[in-house]
């Protein structure tokens, strides 16, 4: 291969993550998310993404494929003591670098286990074997150190599964030794890869999509991309590693994407709906209490996920059945007889019951039917009533008809229920 070409293959990258369990449902894989961000640091970018499962054989076939399209591979996970953990024998046997015990690595790892007043045994005396050719990367967090070694032209970094762990090393090996990698490489140097990035909630992705239709034109280094979740539509936009663009370009995009879905528009960067609501009720130092019923706790649930939500959640209530809507919260049966339960005048008076009880400054409350079953001719599945009681005879309730299994049902009336609580709060500020 051409050097030029080896060196643009520096800029591509794949990240395998290892483990059964990311397969059968254990565990979710969070880390390739971070090393991709961190990549895209340096220009970097991560065009593929595999799992496999605790087989050596399957571990190399995956690492084979990988090296054949990256110029970068990051591996996570499968470097622990136990026979489960096969990446260092993966790796050894698809290149052909035998294992050995790495000095290094046996001392760095001894001291962080006598650190913690342990000593290794049979199992962890595995993890100081190292592939020939390979430079040991020090766990500056926990005992399992990594490798990196180049392969057919390929860089590759096996890193701990612990999402700490991986994340240290990344920052603070990784990236400077492909930094240093990029600099000796006589390929134009990549460009800073910026991803910026907006949580929406209230239009569907087809509408977002309309909306954004002519926001960037074809010519454009820029590229626009849209993700539905029962959380609303994540709009990024993201610039290439291999074309610069004028700040001034991107913030003109940037802005355009603001105006053209304005109040849709929940947050920009990583920040949660309930990150928002948060940071509005502190400033407008008001309390919150919830009554839920569909919900089953959801939406205090995400409240309290928030550090710091002490200042300003009160409590909250599950008030499941129709007694326990009477008893904890005051609703009347004649009400609910009249109504039922799913219904705008029992979300109403579930909001003002209990903020009339907590003494808060906004109380919020959630009636529905989540399903799959308990839906009528008349409420069918989906079917939600959310209410706020803000005090002062000023109350609100929205009707809702979302779609999808139970979960998704859940989690969609809580972002409704958290977005009428942000808008609220947003008319507050202004007024």
């Amino acid at each position: 291969m051409p050097k030029s070409a080896s060196s643009a293959r520096m800029c591509l990258a794949e990240t395998i993550a290892i483990g059964s369990e990311l397969l059968i449902g254990g565990r979710t894989d969070s880390n390739s998310v971070f090393i991709a961000e961190a990549l895209a640091t340096i220009g970097v970018e991560v065009r593929f993404k595999s799992i496999v499962g605790d087989d050596e054989v399957g571990i190399g076939d995956v690492l084979n494929i990988a090296r054949q399209r990256a110029g970068v591979v990051i591996m996570t996970g499968g470097l622990g003591p136990t026979v489960d953990d096969r990446t260092r024998e993966a790796v050894a046997a698809v290149t052909g670098f035998r294992l050995a015990r790495r000095k290094e690595a046996f001392e760095g790892m001894t001291a962080r286990l006598a650190q913690w007043g342990r000593v290794p045994n049979r199992g962890q005396l595995r993890q100081a074997l190292i592939p020939a050719n390979a430079i040991v990367l020090p766990n500056p967090v926990g005992s399992a150190p990594g490798f990196a070694l180049t392969w057919k032209g390929t860089y590759v970094a096996a890193l701990p599964g612990v999402p700490s762990e991986m994340r240290a090393m990344m920052e603070k090996t990784v990236i400077p030794l492909i930094v240093d990698r990029l600099k000796q490489s006589t390929y134009a140097r990549p460009h800073p890869i910026t991803r910026v990035i907006f949580q929406t909630w209230g239009l569907s992705e087809a509408d977002v999509d309309t909306k954004l239709q002519g926001v960037i034109s074809k010519q454009e280094p820029i590229a626009l991309g849209l993700l539905a979740s029962p959380n609303g539509v994540l709009v990024s936009l993201t610039t290439s590693a291999h074309h610069a663009i004028k700040p001034q370009v991107l913030t003109a995009r940037i802005e355009e994407v603001r105006r053209q879905l304005a109040e849709w528009i929940v947050a920009e960067g990583h920040d949660s709906m309930e990150d928002v609501v948060g940071r509005l009720l502190v400033e407008q130092q008001r309390t919150i209490a919830v009554a839920e019923s569909c919900t089953g706790g959801l939406i205090s649930h995400r409240l309290t996920q928030v550090p710091g939500a002490s200042a300003y959640v009160d409590r909250g209530a599950v008030c499941y059945s129709n007694r326990a809507k009477t008893d904890m919260l005051g609703v009347s049966v004649s009400l609910i007889e009249q109504y039922g339960a799913v219904s705008r005048e029992v979300a109403h008076a579930m909001a003002t019951g209990m903020r009339e009880r907590a003494g808060v400054s906004v109380a919020l409350s959630i009636t529905g039917i989540a399903g799959p079953g308990g839906a009528t001719e008349t409420k069918p599945v989906g079917l939600v009533y959310i209410g706020l009681d803000g005090g002062a005879g000023e109350t609100i309730t929205k009707e809702f008809r979302f779609h999808g299994d139970r979960s998704v049902i859940k989690q969609r009336s809580s972002q409704a229920a958290l977005d009428l609580l942000r808008r609220w709060l947003l008319e507050r500020r202004q007024a």
